[in-house]
């Protein structure tokens, strides 16, 4: 009777287990592009507790269908595995949601009239907020400038009560009216700080343009204002742009999110949001601060996958100089159309050494802003001497931020020194107007977003937008990153760097996962991985060009539940 008994407990818990392992929903009848060298093509595959068990052949895979398992069938969409925005900025992409975005403004009158349409209903003192404009990018341009830039007086003149600030497209420069400037104690006297420039006229006035570090004059003052304001008033507005932010990554496939750079105030909120389930895609965060805040900060750091996964923050964000459009990148040689002016070293390297130390001593990685020449190779430099120190070094897959201007004597050093190009193929084809014009043709033939030098120097390259600089859109970036043209061009921006198609969707995957280290986690849709994919509306590798820019996301899941349907 025992031995009866024992049978019956044994078979009921060998079914048990049966019923287990078998998955909980199926999906066949795909066109699948795994990003999984193993096998990179699949029609189907099963998913149980948020994670794919089994990719193969529709047939094989209902094989494993078990009584309560859930069947979808694709219908032959192109499914790909979630896309990872592998460089923005979260916050600044949910507040250029609720503020004035200028990102597709063809004009500085245009610009006027929103900013006008803005003070009228502004209460008098009341700071106005905008992003996104680009001197470069005007179809129109204004009649009096300096270095391309405008002048304030248009903007002082429909403004005389409400001091404005709008930071440039890039985020490296900024615009403010005489409202502004008089409050911030900005006159023709005002000195340049290191590391910034006070744009000025012939006769030596300011123009209202301040670029790189000299924009702390602006801000610090729009920051004494806010610090009046109610700071639950100012954090409720945050909470409602990330909801916002949220939203539109899903929109757009993007299931995991790298932010390039938040302060300890919002890496503590976004750790709560993800353990109370708030955040519902994922976000993999760098600390930026100075070497002094982040040592006293530091401690419990990294962070990694609270929340179930939904946020890790386990890199130090630094810069060593700013952004080409602006002349702020760090240059080996004078820039072809400002002779004599080498860009701005806005980090100095004495501090970028410190952070780097304290990188290593809490097992962050380090990611550098680095877009000239010379910040790279300082950069790169400075890891060399490091790694003399740590010979592990390499392995710490550090990672220079852009990378959009190496000099061809520097390229073939990333992979030794295991430096990751964190690039974003929207620039090149967003900067292409005037990159010829800063830096000439042969310094923008070879070394400009060179990703075809450095891919077969068999340099990691993970993708992104950099947004709100650009458009969070994957597929225009996917789309300049294949083709290097403009969408209202068929010019191709030096089509040699061109990526592959399949090089481009791997950039923007398991390249952004590698870059990350969460490769184990992410990036393909292989056994074991997260069940995070997109369905697609377009085949990637096999649509024409153009059709690229009108894929549209018809599903987007995330482990293995359907957060977004078109």
């Amino acid at each position: 009777m025992r031995v009866a008994i024992i049978g019956v407990v044994l078979l009921t818990i060998f079914s048990c287990q049966r019923v287990d392992q078998s998955p909980d929903i199926i999906f066949v009848n795909g066109d699948i592009w795994t990003v999984d060298d193993a096998h990179p093509t699949a029609e189907a595959f099963a998913i149980k507790d948020g994670r794919f068990t089994a990719v193969g052949t529709s047939e094989d895979i209902n094989s494993l269908a078990g009584p309560g398992t859930e069947v979808v069938d694709l219908e032959g969409a192109f499914i790909i595995p979630g896309l990872i925005e592998g460089h923005g900025h979260f916050s600044g992409m949910g507040k250029s949601l609720i503020d004035l975005n200028f990102l597709h403004a063809e004009s500085w009158d245009e610009i006027v009239s929103r900013i006008k349409d803005a003070v009228e209903t502004a209460e008098p003192g009341e700071w106005i907020e905008g992003r996104g404009w680009h001197q470069e990018k005007w179809k129109v341009r204004p009649d009096e400038t300096v270095n391309g830039y405008p002048l304030h007086q248009s903007l002082s003149a429909i403004s005389p009560d409400n001091p404005v600030i709008l930071r440039h497209a890039s985020g490296h420069s900024l615009m403010a009216n005489q409202k502004a400037m008089n409050i911030a104690g900005v006159n023709a006297e005002t000195k340049d700080p290191s590391g910034g420039v006070v744009v000025r006229d012939a006769k030596g006035h300011p123009i209202g343009v301040f670029e790189e570090r000299a924009m702390s004059i602006i801000s610090n003052a729009f920051y004494e204002y806010q610090d009046g304001l109610n700071e639950e008033d100012l954090w409720n507005k945050w909470y409602k742009g990330i909801e916002k932010a949220q939203q539109v990554c899903l929109e757009h496939g993007i299931t995991s999110f790298q932010d390039a750079g938040s302060t300890f105030d919002e890496l503590d909120r976004y750790k709560a949001m993800a353990e109370a389930g708030e955040l519902r895609i994922k976000l993999w965060a760098m600390a930026r601060h100075s070497s002094e805040v982040l040592s006293e900060n530091l401690d419990g750091y990294p962070i990694i996958n609270a929340g179930n996964g939904y946020f890790t923050c386990r890199a130090i964000k630094s810069e060593l100089d700013g952004a080409l459009g602006v002349f702020g990148a760090w240059k080996l040689k004078p820039y072809a159309d400002k002779p004599g002016y080498t860009g701005q070293n806005t980090t100095s390297i004495s501090e970028l050494r410190t952070i780097a130390d304290l990188a290593v001593d809490y097992d962050m990685q380090l990611c550098v802003h680095a877009i000239g020449d010379k910040a790279n190779r300082l950069f790169l430099d400075m890891c060399d001497s490091l790694w003399q120190i740590y010979p592990d070094g390499p392995q710490w897959r550090w990672r220079s931020e852009h990378a959009q201007h190496v000099d061809t004597t520097d390229i073939k050093r990333f992979v030794p020194l295991g430096i990751i190009a964190s690039m974003q193929g929207i620039h090149c084809t967003s900067d292409a107007p005037f990159v010829v014009t800063r830096l000439g043709k042969e310094r923008a033939a070879t070394g400009a977003y060179a990703w075809r030098s450095l891919l077969d120097e068999g340099v990691i390259i993970n993708n992104g937008t950099d947004v709100p600089v650009e458009d969070i859109n994957p597929f225009e970036c996917l789309y300049a990153s294949i083709t290097r043209k403009r969408m209202d061009s068929d010019e191709a921006f030096f089509p040699e760097q061109s990526m592959t198609r399949e090089e481009a969707i791997y950039s923007y995957t398991m390249a952004n996962a590698i870059a990350a280290f969460e490769e184990d986690d992410k990036g393909a849709i292989s056994q074991g991985k997260a069940a995070d994919f997109v369905v697609l509306s377009r085949n990637l590798l096999s649509c024409s060009e153009k059709e690229i820019l009108e894929t549209e996301v018809l599903a987007t899941y995330i482990d293995g539940k359907e957060v977004y349907k078109n």
